[in-house]
């Protein structure tokens, strides 16, 4: 909605790219600039003038280019690499990061007036475990996508679904893209149940399973937990529900032995 909406919208990650390279790809270079730039190229930001710039994980920024990044914002020129014009641009930046960039600051991993130059309109995104409601439209998503991508049809039965919304999810939204990418590309089914979910998923947190407990205590009886589901599922047959758990039928047998399981 903004004046800028018919210009280019420029992208870059700034945890993708060698440091060495970082200042070419943003600002751009002259021929001859250095051992491989036969010829002239521009940067992000000249590409972005009239527009906007996303720079995703700014956070992992060096320092030896922030300055040039505040020089930009604060009087909308730079210079390429290897050259001595000056470029005028007239962009917006928008910044994303997963790390806290108030504690680099505190640690001088992050310049503070970049940082106060660039939070003018902070938003916050919670971790996608506190927003539960955000969980099935992002699989509807991820669904139809991957569905496409390898001509399939499947869908998630009402239990698997409601597992994947109690899952906790600590690699929020890419774990659950990975997850829901994994299950469309090995499901030989189109319904999705319970027990074709990784074993994962139903593993709770420690934190909440060890109440009073030790850890130590708290991981058996989540593995005896496990293990008596997977062959409650396979009728007591110890080699599949060691399939369905991902270990070997020796080493079922030893878990078996060792908690006493009947």
């Amino acid at each position: 909605m903004s004046t800028r909406n018919k210009g280019p919208f420029i992208k870059f990650n700034c945890a993708s790219i060698p440091e060495g390279l970082l200042e070419s790809e943003l600002f751009g270079h002259e021929k001859g600039a250095f051992t491989g730039a036969i010829s002239q190229r521009k940067g992000r930001f000249e590409l972005a003038n009239g527009g906007t710039v996303f720079l995703d994980e700014i956070g992992d920024l060096p320092l030896s280019l922030q300055p040039k990044i505040l020089r930009v914002l604060q009087e909308k020129e730079f210079e390429r690499v290897g050259g001595e014009n000056t470029i005028k641009v007239d962009v917006r930046l928008i910044a994303a990061t997963s790390r806290g960039l108030e504690e680099l600051v505190s640690t001088g991993r992050f310049r503070e007036d970049l940082y106060y130059r660039l939070n003018v309109v902070p938003v916050f995104l919670p971790a996608l475990r506190e927003r539960k409601d955000d969980i099935p439209i992002l699989i509807e998503h991820f669904l139809k996508r991957f569905n496409e991508e390898n001509k399939k049809n499947i869908s998630l039965s009402p239990e698997s679904l409601r597992m994947l919304i109690d899952y906790y999810w600590p690699g929020n939204v890419r774990e659950l893209e990975n997850t829901i990418e994994r299950l469309v590309v090995m499901s030989a089914t189109d319904n999705i149940s319970a027990s074709d979910l990784p074993i994962s998923l139903s593993i709770p947190r420690i934190k909440d399973t060890i109440k009073g407990t030790s850890l130590i205590t708290g991981i058996e009886e989540i593995e005896k937990s496990n293990i008596l589901n997977a062959l409650d599922k396979t009728g007591g047959v110890q080699a599949r529900a060691a399939k369905l758990l991902g270990i070997t039928p020796r080493q079922i047998g030893y878990k078996i032995r060792k908690y006493n399981l009947q």
